[in-house]
């Protein structure tokens, strides 16, 4: 898990030295996702979230499910319900 983080989350924070993003600390923006890694579920249209509606996976049974995602300290999606009106902000770049 700590290797995913770090692939993940750190490593692009830092690589394109975005400011307090990537790093859940004192006075940094919370954007995160919780996972339950051992919820099973298979994609089918009444879960896809993609714009274009369709999947190549549908009908596959997957392993791990988001359960909430925040962003900017707001909970945005939280158990297939979604509330992101005024969660968008613009990313700052050191330099």
């Amino acid at each position: 898990m700590e290797k995913i983080v770090e692939k993940m989350c750190h490593a692009p924070a830092d690589c394109f030295k975005l400011v307090d993003r990537g790093y859940l600390d004192e006075g940094k923006f919370a954007d995160l996702v919780i996972i339950d890694p051992t919820r099973s579920w298979m994609v089918n249209k009444a879960n896809i979230l993609y714009k274009c509606a369709w999947s190549p996976l549908e009908g596959m049974r997957m392993k791990g499910k988001v359960t909430v995602t925040v962003i900017n300290g707001k909970v945005i999606y939280k158990d297939g319900v979604f509330d992101h009106q005024g969660c968008g902000q613009r990313l700052m770049f050191e330099g």
